[in-house]
Protein backbone atom coordinates (compact mmCIF):
# COMPACT_ATOMS: atom_id res chain seq x y z
CA UNK A 1 0.00 0.00 0.00
CA UNK A 2 1.31 3.46 -0.91
CA UNK A 3 2.26 5.85 1.87
CA UNK A 4 -0.38 8.18 0.45
CA UNK A 5 -3.14 5.55 0.76
CA UNK A 6 -5.31 4.79 3.77
CA UNK A 7 -7.46 1.72 4.39
CA UNK A 8 -10.57 1.57 6.56
CA UNK A 9 -12.75 -1.42 7.37
CA UNK A 10 -16.52 -0.92 7.15
CA UNK A 11 -19.33 -3.42 7.69
CA UNK A 12 -19.53 -3.92 3.92
CA UNK A 13 -15.83 -4.29 3.21
CA UNK A 14 -12.51 -2.46 3.16
CA UNK A 15 -12.14 0.96 1.57
CA UNK A 16 -8.98 2.61 0.34
CA UNK A 17 -8.83 6.38 0.49
CA UNK A 18 -5.99 8.85 0.12
CA UNK A 19 -3.87 11.03 2.38
CA UNK A 20 -4.00 14.58 1.09
CA UNK A 21 -2.24 17.46 2.82
CA UNK A 22 -2.80 16.27 6.36
CA UNK A 23 -6.26 14.81 5.80
CA UNK A 24 -7.70 11.44 4.87
CA UNK A 25 -10.14 11.64 1.96
CA UNK A 26 -12.57 8.97 0.74
CA UNK A 27 -14.56 9.65 -2.41
CA UNK A 28 -17.45 7.84 -4.03
CA UNK A 29 -18.19 5.63 -1.03
CA UNK A 30 -21.41 3.66 -1.68
CA UNK A 31 -23.97 3.94 1.12
CA UNK A 32 -26.71 2.02 -0.75
CA UNK A 33 -27.06 -0.16 -3.81
CA UNK A 34 -27.58 1.37 -7.24
CA UNK A 35 -31.33 2.16 -7.55
CA UNK A 36 -31.54 0.94 -11.14
CA UNK A 37 -33.66 -1.60 -12.96
CA UNK A 38 -36.08 -3.20 -10.52
CA UNK A 39 -34.86 -0.83 -7.79
CA UNK A 40 -35.79 2.31 -9.74
CA UNK A 41 -38.66 4.18 -8.05
CA UNK A 42 -38.14 2.19 -4.86
CA UNK A 43 -36.50 2.96 -1.54
CA UNK A 44 -32.75 2.44 -1.08
CA UNK A 45 -31.34 -0.91 0.06
CA UNK A 46 -27.90 -1.64 1.57
CA UNK A 47 -25.01 -2.18 -0.79
CA UNK A 48 -23.81 -5.75 -1.08
CA UNK A 49 -20.60 -6.71 0.73
CA UNK A 50 -17.48 -6.84 -1.38
CA UNK A 51 -14.26 -8.81 -1.17
CA UNK A 52 -10.82 -7.29 -1.12
CA UNK A 53 -10.19 -3.56 -0.97
CA UNK A 54 -12.50 -1.17 -2.79
CA UNK A 55 -10.86 2.03 -4.01
CA UNK A 56 -12.47 5.27 -2.84
CA UNK A 57 -10.14 7.62 -4.66
CA UNK A 58 -12.45 9.27 -7.20
CA UNK A 59 -15.91 10.79 -6.98
CA UNK A 60 -18.82 8.52 -7.82
CA UNK A 61 -21.61 9.09 -10.29
CA UNK A 62 -23.82 12.14 -9.90
CA UNK A 63 -27.58 11.57 -9.81
CA UNK A 64 -29.44 11.66 -13.13
CA UNK A 65 -30.15 15.30 -14.01
CA UNK A 66 -30.54 17.73 -16.92
CA UNK A 67 -27.49 19.57 -18.26
CA UNK A 68 -26.09 22.55 -16.38
CA UNK A 69 -28.27 25.64 -16.41
CA UNK A 70 -27.60 29.38 -16.30
CA UNK A 71 -27.64 29.57 -12.53
CA UNK A 72 -24.73 27.18 -12.26
CA UNK A 73 -22.69 28.96 -14.93
CA UNK A 74 -22.65 32.13 -12.84
CA UNK A 75 -20.73 30.06 -10.28
CA UNK A 76 -18.37 28.67 -12.95
CA UNK A 77 -20.15 25.33 -12.75
CA UNK A 78 -19.15 24.89 -9.11
CA UNK A 79 -22.58 23.50 -8.20
CA UNK A 80 -23.15 21.26 -11.19
CA UNK A 81 -22.13 17.71 -12.03
CA UNK A 82 -19.62 19.19 -14.48
CA UNK A 83 -17.61 16.45 -16.15
CA UNK A 84 -18.65 13.79 -13.63
CA UNK A 85 -20.40 10.73 -14.96
CA UNK A 86 -24.15 10.90 -14.40
CA UNK A 87 -25.98 7.66 -13.67
CA UNK A 88 -28.17 5.64 -11.37
CA UNK A 89 -25.29 4.25 -9.31
CA UNK A 90 -25.32 7.60 -7.56
CA UNK A 91 -25.96 6.75 -3.91
CA UNK A 92 -22.50 7.59 -2.72
CA UNK A 93 -20.83 9.99 -0.32
CA UNK A 94 -17.46 11.64 0.28
CA UNK A 95 -15.52 12.01 3.53
CA UNK A 96 -12.80 14.40 4.70
CA UNK A 97 -11.35 13.54 8.11
CA UNK A 98 -8.30 14.71 10.08
CA UNK A 99 -7.66 11.24 11.48
CA UNK A 100 -8.57 7.57 11.29
CA UNK A 101 -8.52 7.18 15.04
CA UNK A 102 -10.83 7.08 18.05
CA UNK A 103 -10.94 10.85 18.57
CA UNK A 104 -14.76 10.86 18.11
CA UNK A 105 -14.89 14.14 16.24
CA UNK A 106 -18.11 16.00 15.43
CA UNK A 107 -19.51 15.04 12.03
CA UNK A 108 -20.94 17.56 9.55
CA UNK A 109 -23.07 16.01 6.79
CA UNK A 110 -23.66 18.29 3.79
CA UNK A 111 -26.79 17.98 1.63
CA UNK A 112 -26.32 19.77 -1.69
CA UNK A 113 -28.80 22.14 -3.33
CA UNK A 114 -29.98 22.45 -6.91
CA UNK A 115 -33.77 22.67 -6.69
CA UNK A 116 -34.06 18.88 -6.19
CA UNK A 117 -33.25 18.53 -9.90
CA UNK A 118 -29.50 19.18 -10.26
CA UNK A 119 -26.28 19.08 -8.27
CA UNK A 120 -23.86 16.69 -6.58
CA UNK A 121 -22.02 16.46 -3.29
CA UNK A 122 -18.80 16.29 -5.31
CA UNK A 123 -19.06 19.88 -6.56
CA UNK A 124 -15.85 21.91 -6.00
CA UNK A 125 -17.74 24.46 -3.91
CA UNK A 126 -18.36 21.75 -1.31
CA UNK A 127 -14.80 20.56 -0.85
CA UNK A 128 -14.65 19.71 2.85
CA UNK A 129 -10.94 19.95 3.50
CA UNK A 130 -10.86 23.50 4.93
CA UNK A 131 -13.74 22.88 7.35
CA UNK A 132 -12.32 19.52 8.43
CA UNK A 133 -8.88 20.94 9.03
CA UNK A 134 -9.97 24.18 10.67
CA UNK A 135 -12.48 22.59 13.03
CA UNK A 136 -10.98 19.13 13.57
CA UNK A 137 -14.30 17.72 12.36
CA UNK A 138 -15.32 15.01 9.91
CA UNK A 139 -17.06 16.44 6.84
CA UNK A 140 -19.32 14.24 4.72
CA UNK A 141 -21.08 15.25 1.48
CA UNK A 142 -23.80 13.05 0.04
CA UNK A 143 -25.64 12.42 -3.22
CA UNK A 144 -29.33 11.55 -3.42
CA UNK A 145 -31.75 10.90 -6.26
CA UNK A 146 -33.11 14.03 -7.95
CA UNK A 147 -35.98 15.10 -10.16
CA UNK A 148 -38.54 12.45 -11.11
CA UNK A 149 -36.11 9.63 -10.29
CA UNK A 150 -36.03 10.88 -6.71
CA UNK A 151 -39.39 12.55 -6.18
CA UNK A 152 -41.93 11.25 -8.70
CA UNK A 153 -45.24 10.64 -6.96
CA UNK A 154 -47.99 8.54 -8.47
CA UNK A 155 -50.53 6.16 -7.01
CA UNK A 156 -49.23 3.40 -9.30
CA UNK A 157 -45.82 3.44 -7.64
CA UNK A 158 -45.02 1.44 -4.54
CA UNK A 159 -43.69 4.39 -2.60
CA UNK A 160 -42.65 8.06 -2.67
CA UNK A 161 -39.93 10.47 -1.54
CA UNK A 162 -37.16 8.17 -2.76
CA UNK A 163 -34.60 11.00 -2.67
CA UNK A 164 -35.55 11.80 0.91
CA UNK A 165 -35.21 8.14 1.83
CA UNK A 166 -31.76 8.22 0.22
CA UNK A 167 -30.78 11.01 2.60
CA UNK A 168 -32.03 8.95 5.53
CA UNK A 169 -30.04 5.95 4.28
CA UNK A 170 -26.89 8.08 4.03
CA UNK A 171 -27.39 9.29 7.60
CA UNK A 172 -27.93 5.73 8.77
CA UNK A 173 -24.66 4.76 7.05
CA UNK A 174 -22.92 7.60 8.87
CA UNK A 175 -24.34 6.42 12.18
CA UNK A 176 -23.14 2.86 11.59
CA UNK A 177 -19.75 3.49 9.98
CA UNK A 178 -18.36 6.92 10.85
CA UNK A 179 -16.42 5.78 13.94
CA UNK A 180 -13.95 4.06 11.63
CA UNK A 181 -13.28 7.47 10.05
CA UNK A 182 -12.60 9.26 13.35
CA UNK A 183 -16.16 10.59 13.77
CA UNK A 184 -18.71 10.48 16.57
CA UNK A 185 -22.13 9.12 15.49
CA UNK A 186 -23.67 10.90 18.48
CA UNK A 187 -22.49 14.31 17.26
CA UNK A 188 -23.89 14.56 13.75
CA UNK A 189 -24.92 17.92 12.27
CA UNK A 190 -26.80 18.03 8.99
CA UNK A 191 -26.41 21.19 6.91
CA UNK A 192 -27.44 22.21 3.44
CA UNK A 193 -28.36 25.12 1.18
CA UNK A 194 -31.43 25.81 -0.97
CA UNK A 195 -32.86 22.35 -1.76
CA UNK A 196 -30.29 21.12 0.75
CA UNK A 197 -31.63 23.57 3.32
CA UNK A 198 -35.15 22.41 2.51
CA UNK A 199 -33.93 18.84 2.94
CA UNK A 200 -32.59 19.71 6.39
CA UNK A 201 -35.94 21.23 7.30
CA UNK A 202 -37.77 18.20 5.88
CA UNK A 203 -35.57 15.72 7.75
CA UNK A 204 -36.59 17.45 10.97
CA UNK A 205 -40.12 16.26 10.17
CA UNK A 206 -39.22 12.78 8.84
CA UNK A 207 -39.87 10.04 11.42
CA UNK A 208 -37.34 7.68 9.80
CA UNK A 209 -34.57 10.26 10.38
CA UNK A 210 -35.22 10.66 14.10
CA UNK A 211 -32.06 10.10 16.13
CA UNK A 212 -29.76 10.06 13.11
CA UNK A 213 -28.56 13.64 13.70
CA UNK A 214 -28.32 15.90 16.72
CA UNK A 215 -28.08 19.40 15.17
CA UNK A 216 -29.29 21.06 12.00
CA UNK A 217 -28.27 24.05 9.84
CA UNK A 218 -30.71 25.19 7.14
CA UNK A 219 -29.28 27.70 4.67
CA UNK A 220 -31.77 29.45 2.37
CA UNK A 221 -34.61 27.00 2.85
CA UNK A 222 -37.79 27.81 0.98
CA UNK A 223 -41.40 26.73 0.62
CA UNK A 224 -42.12 24.82 -2.61
CA UNK A 225 -45.51 23.18 -3.13
CA UNK A 226 -45.36 19.82 -1.34
CA UNK A 227 -48.96 18.65 -1.61
CA UNK A 228 -50.04 15.37 -3.13
CA UNK A 229 -52.14 17.33 -5.62
CA UNK A 230 -49.14 19.28 -6.90
CA UNK A 231 -47.05 16.10 -7.06
CA UNK A 232 -49.70 14.37 -9.14
CA UNK A 233 -49.81 17.27 -11.59
CA UNK A 234 -46.02 17.21 -11.92
CA UNK A 235 -46.13 13.46 -12.53
CA UNK A 236 -48.79 13.83 -15.19
CA UNK A 237 -46.71 16.43 -17.06
CA UNK A 238 -43.69 14.15 -16.84
CA UNK A 239 -45.65 11.21 -18.25
CA UNK A 240 -46.84 13.41 -21.11
CA UNK A 241 -43.23 14.34 -21.95
CA UNK A 242 -42.47 10.60 -21.99
CA UNK A 243 -45.38 10.00 -24.34
CA UNK A 244 -47.19 7.83 -21.81
CA UNK A 245 -50.96 8.04 -21.57
CA UNK A 246 -51.23 5.29 -18.95
CA UNK A 247 -48.76 4.80 -16.12
CA UNK A 248 -46.94 1.51 -16.50
CA UNK A 249 -44.62 0.85 -13.56
CA UNK A 250 -42.69 -1.88 -15.38
CA UNK A 251 -42.16 0.39 -18.38
CA UNK A 252 -40.98 3.23 -16.14
CA UNK A 253 -38.35 0.92 -14.69
CA UNK A 254 -37.22 -0.37 -18.07
CA UNK A 255 -36.98 2.94 -19.94
CA UNK A 256 -33.45 4.06 -20.83
CA UNK A 257 -32.09 6.59 -18.37
CA UNK A 258 -31.53 8.99 -21.28
CA UNK A 259 -35.28 9.07 -21.94
CA UNK A 260 -36.01 10.01 -18.34
CA UNK A 261 -33.39 12.77 -18.36
CA UNK A 262 -34.67 14.12 -21.67
CA UNK A 263 -38.23 14.27 -20.35
CA UNK A 264 -37.00 15.94 -17.17
CA UNK A 265 -34.99 18.44 -19.21
CA UNK A 266 -38.00 19.45 -21.28
CA UNK A 267 -40.14 19.69 -18.17
CA UNK A 268 -37.54 21.84 -16.39
CA UNK A 269 -37.14 24.13 -19.39
CA UNK A 270 -40.89 24.63 -19.56
CA UNK A 271 -41.06 25.42 -15.86
CA UNK A 272 -38.13 27.85 -16.02
CA UNK A 273 -39.62 29.61 -19.03
CA UNK A 274 -42.92 30.00 -17.19
CA UNK A 275 -41.39 31.27 -13.95
CA UNK A 276 -37.80 32.52 -13.85
CA UNK A 277 -38.36 34.25 -10.52
CA UNK A 278 -37.16 31.62 -8.04
CA UNK A 279 -36.98 27.92 -7.17
CA UNK A 280 -40.22 27.95 -5.23
CA UNK A 281 -42.06 28.41 -8.55
CA UNK A 282 -39.75 26.53 -10.91
CA UNK A 283 -39.26 23.27 -9.01
CA UNK A 284 -41.34 20.41 -10.39
CA UNK A 285 -40.27 17.46 -8.24
CA UNK A 286 -39.76 17.97 -4.51
CA UNK A 287 -40.52 16.03 -1.31
CA UNK A 288 -44.23 15.42 -0.98
CA UNK A 289 -46.36 15.22 2.16
CA UNK A 290 -47.44 11.67 1.39
CA UNK A 291 -48.74 10.78 4.85
CA UNK A 292 -46.16 8.01 5.19
CA UNK A 293 -42.51 8.95 4.75
CA UNK A 294 -43.46 12.58 5.39
CA UNK A 295 -46.68 12.63 7.43
CA UNK A 296 -46.96 16.41 7.96
CA UNK A 297 -45.68 19.52 6.20
CA UNK A 298 -42.22 20.26 7.66
CA UNK A 299 -43.10 23.74 8.89
CA UNK A 300 -46.18 22.42 10.67
CA UNK A 301 -44.22 19.53 12.16
CA UNK A 302 -41.51 21.85 13.46
CA UNK A 303 -44.11 24.21 14.91
CA UNK A 304 -45.70 21.28 16.75
CA UNK A 305 -42.40 20.32 18.38
CA UNK A 306 -41.55 17.32 16.21
CA UNK A 307 -37.85 18.25 16.33
CA UNK A 308 -37.79 19.81 19.79
CA UNK A 309 -34.56 18.06 20.75
CA UNK A 310 -32.51 19.41 17.83
CA UNK A 311 -30.71 22.80 18.02
CA UNK A 312 -31.24 24.73 14.78
CA UNK A 313 -29.23 27.38 12.95
CA UNK A 314 -31.22 28.88 10.08
CA UNK A 315 -30.88 31.88 7.80
CA UNK A 316 -31.02 33.42 4.36
CA UNK A 317 -29.17 35.85 2.09
CA UNK A 318 -30.14 39.48 1.73
CA UNK A 319 -30.66 39.39 -2.05
CA UNK A 320 -31.49 35.75 -2.74
CA UNK A 321 -33.69 36.32 -5.79
CA UNK A 322 -31.23 38.50 -7.67
CA UNK A 323 -29.43 35.36 -8.79
CA UNK A 324 -32.51 34.16 -10.64
CA UNK A 325 -32.97 37.60 -12.19
CA UNK A 326 -29.59 37.16 -13.85
CA UNK A 327 -31.25 34.56 -16.06
CA UNK A 328 -34.04 37.01 -16.90
CA UNK A 329 -32.37 40.32 -17.82
CA UNK A 330 -35.68 41.86 -18.91
CA UNK A 331 -36.53 42.16 -15.20
CA UNK A 332 -33.99 44.95 -14.76
CA UNK A 333 -36.01 47.35 -16.88
CA UNK A 334 -39.44 46.69 -15.41
CA UNK A 335 -41.65 49.59 -14.40
CA UNK A 336 -43.74 50.07 -11.28
CA UNK A 337 -46.91 48.64 -12.78
CA UNK A 338 -45.10 45.50 -13.93
CA UNK A 339 -43.55 45.00 -10.50
CA UNK A 340 -46.94 45.34 -8.81
CA UNK A 341 -48.47 42.90 -11.28
CA UNK A 342 -45.73 40.40 -10.50
CA UNK A 343 -46.34 40.82 -6.76
CA UNK A 344 -50.04 40.27 -7.29
CA UNK A 345 -49.39 37.06 -9.24
CA UNK A 346 -46.67 35.63 -6.99
CA UNK A 347 -47.63 36.87 -3.53
CA UNK A 348 -51.14 38.25 -3.01
CA UNK A 349 -53.17 35.78 -5.02
CA UNK A 350 -54.17 38.38 -7.60
CA UNK A 351 -55.18 41.06 -5.10
CA UNK A 352 -53.80 44.21 -6.76
CA UNK A 353 -54.65 46.47 -3.83
CA UNK A 354 -52.58 44.36 -1.44
CA UNK A 355 -49.85 44.06 -4.08
CA UNK A 356 -49.71 47.85 -4.36
CA UNK A 357 -49.57 48.21 -0.58
CA UNK A 358 -46.77 45.65 -0.46
CA UNK A 359 -44.79 47.45 -3.15
CA UNK A 360 -45.17 50.79 -1.36
CA UNK A 361 -44.16 49.33 2.02
CA UNK A 362 -41.00 47.79 0.59
CA UNK A 363 -40.20 50.94 -1.38
CA UNK A 364 -40.60 53.09 1.74
CA UNK A 365 -38.45 50.79 3.85
CA UNK A 366 -35.67 50.82 1.27
CA UNK A 367 -35.93 54.60 0.93
CA UNK A 368 -35.56 54.99 4.68
CA UNK A 369 -32.32 52.98 4.57
CA UNK A 370 -31.13 54.87 1.45
CA UNK A 371 -31.09 51.66 -0.60
CA UNK A 372 -31.83 51.22 -4.28
CA UNK A 373 -35.58 51.31 -4.86
CA UNK A 374 -36.15 51.02 -8.60
CA UNK A 375 -39.08 48.72 -9.42
CA UNK A 376 -36.71 45.80 -10.06
CA UNK A 377 -35.04 46.35 -6.68
CA UNK A 378 -38.39 46.31 -4.91
CA UNK A 379 -39.48 43.21 -6.82
CA UNK A 380 -36.29 41.32 -5.96
CA UNK A 381 -36.68 42.23 -2.27
CA UNK A 382 -40.30 41.08 -2.23
CA UNK A 383 -39.51 37.85 -4.03
CA UNK A 384 -36.54 37.14 -1.73
CA UNK A 385 -38.79 37.45 1.29
CA UNK A 386 -41.68 35.56 -0.27
CA UNK A 387 -39.54 32.63 -1.35
CA UNK A 388 -36.88 32.41 1.34
CA UNK A 389 -36.66 34.79 4.29
CA UNK A 390 -40.27 34.90 5.47
CA UNK A 391 -40.56 31.12 5.32
CA UNK A 392 -37.31 30.64 7.23
CA UNK A 393 -38.48 33.17 9.80
CA UNK A 394 -41.64 31.13 10.37
CA UNK A 395 -39.59 27.96 10.79
CA UNK A 396 -37.38 29.72 13.34
CA UNK A 397 -40.44 31.01 15.20
CA UNK A 398 -42.03 27.58 15.38
CA UNK A 399 -38.84 25.80 16.39
CA UNK A 400 -37.79 28.35 19.01
CA UNK A 401 -40.99 27.75 20.97
CA UNK A 402 -39.81 24.19 21.64
CA UNK A 403 -36.01 24.44 21.38
CA UNK A 404 -34.20 27.39 23.03
CA UNK A 405 -31.06 26.74 20.94
CA UNK A 406 -32.51 28.30 17.78
CA UNK A 407 -30.28 30.83 16.00
CA UNK A 408 -30.88 32.99 12.94
CA UNK A 409 -28.48 34.68 10.54
CA UNK A 410 -28.65 37.03 7.54
CA UNK A 411 -25.86 36.94 4.97
CA UNK A 412 -25.34 40.43 3.57
CA UNK A 413 -21.95 40.41 1.83
CA UNK A 414 -22.47 41.44 -1.84
CA UNK A 415 -20.62 39.88 -4.72
CA UNK A 416 -18.43 42.18 -6.84
CA UNK A 417 -19.58 40.27 -9.92
CA UNK A 418 -21.50 42.31 -12.51
CA UNK A 419 -20.53 45.49 -10.65
CA UNK A 420 -22.45 44.32 -7.59
CA UNK A 421 -25.77 43.91 -9.39
CA UNK A 422 -26.40 40.51 -7.78
CA UNK A 423 -25.92 41.78 -4.23
CA UNK A 424 -25.78 39.06 -1.56
CA UNK A 425 -27.48 36.61 -3.88
CA UNK A 426 -28.65 33.05 -3.49
CA UNK A 427 -25.85 30.53 -2.74
CA UNK A 428 -23.19 33.21 -2.28
CA UNK A 429 -22.61 32.23 1.36
CA UNK A 430 -21.65 28.65 0.48
CA UNK A 431 -17.97 29.26 -0.45
CA UNK A 432 -17.57 31.29 2.74
CA UNK A 433 -18.92 28.40 4.83
CA UNK A 434 -16.65 25.86 3.14
CA UNK A 435 -13.62 28.10 2.75
CA UNK A 436 -13.64 27.52 -1.01
CA UNK A 437 -13.79 31.25 -1.74
CA UNK A 438 -10.29 31.48 -3.17
CA UNK A 439 -9.00 30.60 -6.62
CA UNK A 440 -11.50 30.90 -9.44
CA UNK A 441 -14.37 31.64 -7.09
CA UNK A 442 -12.74 34.85 -5.87
CA UNK A 443 -14.34 36.60 -8.86
CA UNK A 444 -17.63 35.82 -7.13
CA UNK A 445 -16.67 36.36 -3.48
CA UNK A 446 -14.06 39.08 -3.84
CA UNK A 447 -10.67 39.16 -2.15
CA UNK A 448 -9.00 40.87 0.75
CA UNK A 449 -9.07 41.10 4.53
CA UNK A 450 -12.84 41.65 4.77
CA UNK A 451 -13.53 38.50 2.75
CA UNK A 452 -11.07 36.42 4.77
CA UNK A 453 -12.45 37.66 8.09
CA UNK A 454 -16.00 36.91 6.99
CA UNK A 455 -15.10 33.40 5.81
CA UNK A 456 -13.35 32.61 9.07
CA UNK A 457 -16.23 33.99 11.13
CA UNK A 458 -18.77 31.84 9.29
CA UNK A 459 -16.67 28.69 9.35
CA UNK A 460 -16.02 29.07 13.07
CA UNK A 461 -19.74 29.67 13.75
CA UNK A 462 -20.76 26.56 11.81
CA UNK A 463 -18.03 24.51 13.52
CA UNK A 464 -18.93 25.79 16.99
CA UNK A 465 -22.57 24.95 16.37
CA UNK A 466 -21.61 21.43 15.21
CA UNK A 467 -19.64 20.96 18.41
CA UNK A 468 -22.02 22.45 20.97
CA UNK A 469 -25.30 23.53 19.39
CA UNK A 470 -24.25 27.15 19.96
CA UNK A 471 -22.60 29.19 17.13
CA UNK A 472 -20.92 31.74 19.39
CA UNK A 473 -17.15 32.14 19.19
CA UNK A 474 -14.60 34.84 19.94
CA UNK A 475 -14.69 36.23 16.40
CA UNK A 476 -18.34 37.33 16.73
CA UNK A 477 -20.27 39.72 18.93
CA UNK A 478 -22.47 37.91 21.43
CA UNK A 479 -25.17 36.02 19.50
CA UNK A 480 -28.27 35.34 21.61
CA UNK A 481 -30.80 32.72 20.55
CA UNK A 482 -33.75 33.69 18.39
CA UNK A 483 -37.11 34.44 20.02
CA UNK A 484 -40.41 35.70 18.62
CA UNK A 485 -40.19 39.01 20.40
CA UNK A 486 -36.52 39.93 19.91
CA UNK A 487 -35.76 38.21 16.58
CA UNK A 488 -32.02 38.33 17.22
CA UNK A 489 -30.13 37.82 13.96
CA UNK A 490 -26.41 37.69 13.24
CA UNK A 491 -25.66 39.70 10.12
CA UNK A 492 -22.64 38.32 8.24
CA UNK A 493 -21.25 40.94 5.90
CA UNK A 494 -18.52 43.57 5.67
CA UNK A 495 -18.82 43.51 9.47
CA UNK A 496 -20.37 40.88 11.73
CA UNK A 497 -23.15 42.61 13.66
CA UNK A 498 -26.04 41.50 15.83
CA UNK A 499 -29.40 42.90 14.75
CA UNK A 500 -32.78 42.80 16.44
CA UNK A 501 -35.53 42.21 13.90
CA UNK A 502 -33.67 43.34 10.77
CA UNK A 503 -35.93 44.27 7.85
CA UNK A 504 -38.87 44.23 10.25
CA UNK A 505 -41.00 46.57 8.14
CA UNK A 506 -40.68 44.19 5.21
CA UNK A 507 -41.50 41.19 7.38
CA UNK A 508 -44.72 42.81 8.53
CA UNK A 509 -45.57 43.86 4.99
CA UNK A 510 -45.07 40.30 3.78
CA UNK A 511 -47.34 38.98 6.51
CA UNK A 512 -50.02 41.41 5.37
CA UNK A 513 -49.45 40.52 1.73
CA UNK A 514 -49.90 36.81 2.43
CA UNK A 515 -52.86 37.49 4.69
CA UNK A 516 -51.65 35.09 7.36
CA UNK A 517 -52.02 37.49 10.29
CA UNK A 518 -48.44 36.88 11.40
CA UNK A 519 -47.51 40.55 11.43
Amino acid sequence: MSQDAADVTTSRGRLRGARERGLFVFRGVPYAAAPAGERRFRGPVPVERWRGVRKALTFGQAAPQPPRQQRASIFDGAFSAGDLEVGEDCLNLNIWTPGLDDAARPVMVWIHGGGFRTGTGASPMYDGRTLARRGDVVVVSINYRLGPVGFLFDDALEGANFGLLDQVAALRWVREEIRAFGGDPEQVTIFGESAGGKSVETLLATPAAEGLFQRAIAQSSYDPPMSVEHARRAAQQFFEHLGMSDVDEDRLRSLPLADLIEAQTRLSEAAMAAAASGPGEAVSFVPVVDGDVLPVHPREAVASGASAGVPLLIGTNLDESRLFGAAAPEVAGMDRATAIARIAAAVTGGDEARATATYEAYEAARSKRAERRAPADVWFAVQTDRTFRYHSMLVAEGHSRHQPATYMYLFAQPTPLFEGALGACHALEVPFVFGTHGGGLSRLTGKGAVVETLAEAMQDAWIAFARTGDPNHKGLPMWPAFTDDRRTTMVFGPRQELAYGPLEAERRAMAEALGDGAG
